[in-house]
């Protein structure tokens, strides 16, 4: 004899689940951490049971960024980036990890998609720059057209049964500054949910990756805009990853012109529109890439770029003089 009718379990059956859900939640503390790497701040947000299981994953999470680091850095001279670099236009074939390989695939694809507005051999264009802005002095033509032939992502070969890498040009850098914390950050949240632990944001200096909500919200408040640009939204997001690029408030000037710190990969010049990208998408290491290669592009291109990527959108400003424009890329699908 059923006692419970069925039109009644229908209805208990999500409302005792719905119960369960907030009670475990009601057990939930926030705990928050940040350590520097990769030359910023990262910030790793969380909502766990007890402090040290808490602990237990920043720890975890954190070294794994560390890991990263010395892989991927340009600046550790021994680190797995910079001995690649170091083989440029030797011929040699290198063979390298599932992170470096993971990170230049994916950069690889970004350039291809952007024309070449992303490119991870910019490295070359991107040293002369830190010194023109230490200097407040703009790289020669001569110093530019000599490093032209280097920076180039088709130079790039790929080895996919070896999974190696021969850089073909004598001079190429590779520089993931564009690409690198993303992926960092989509990393140590997956650090964390092997941990299990579900609800978390991890801040890679400002590029954002989101895990479940907090408990009891519909999402991550994420202010797309900040103080200086409320005609961006604020969202509650979960589940993908944020990121911003760009300097609309704050650039170089040299010679009354204003020069950002980013540089056209196609041109070795730090772009003058004043720009900033921010990225919704699947990803951080999509997400951080993309963002870059929206500050360069115009913005038709840019709308094209974002409409090959599929679940991405964009938020974009631009200041001309006194004026500044505000314009939303929706995703495709």
């Amino acid at each position: 004899m059923e006692i419970i009718p069925n039109i009644l379990k229908k209805l208990l059956i999500p409302l005792l689940l719905l119960l369960v859900t907030n009670i475990l939640s009601a057990k939930l503390r926030r705990f928050e951490q940040t350590s520097p790497h990769m030359g910023a701040l990262f910030r790793i947000v969380i909502y766990e049971e007890n402090e040290v299981s808490a602990q237990k994953a920043f720890q975890k999470a954190f070294k794994r960024i560390e890991t990263l680091n010395s892989i991927l850095s340009d600046y550790q001279q021994d680190s797995e980036l910079s001995r690649l670099s170091m083989t440029a236009g030797s011929g040699m074939k290198v063979k390298v990890s599932n992170e470096l390989w993971t990170v230049l695939r994916a950069g690889h694809e970004i350039s291809k998609a952007s024309n070449g507005a992303f490119d991870v051999t910019v490295g070359p264009f991107a040293r002369l720059w830190k010194f023109a802005r230490h200097k407040r002095k703009l790289p020669s033509p001569d110093r530019i057209e000599r490093f032209r032939s280097a920076v180039d992502y088709q130079k790039i070969e790929f080895h996919h049964d070896e999974r190696a890498i021969r850089l073909l040009i004598p001079n190429m850098f590779i520089d993931l500054g564009g690409i690198a914390k993303g992926y960092a950050a989509d990393e140590a949240l997956r650090t964390l949910v092997n941990e299990g632990i579900k609800s978390a944001l991890v801040d890679a200096g400002g590029d954002l990756v989101l895990g479940d909500p907090p408990p009891g919200t519909e999402g991550w408040r994420i202010t797309i805009g900040g103080r200086n640009h409320p005609g961006l939204p604020t969202l509650k997001l979960s589940n993908c990853a944020v990121a911003t690029s760009g300097d609309v408030e704050q650039f170089l000037e040299i010679g009354g012109q204003n020069y950002s710190h980013i540089v056209d990969p196609r041109t070795g010049m730090g772009i003058t529109n004043r720009r900033q990208a921010t990225i919704i998408a699947p990803t951080g290491m999509k997400a951080d890439a993309l963002a870059s290669a929206a500050c360069i592009l115009p913005f038709c291109s840019t709308d094209k770029l974002i409409n090959t990527q599929t679940g991405v959108k964009g938020y974009l400003i631009e200041k001309s003089g006194k004026k500044t424009t505000l314009k939303q890329i929706p995703t495709r699908r």
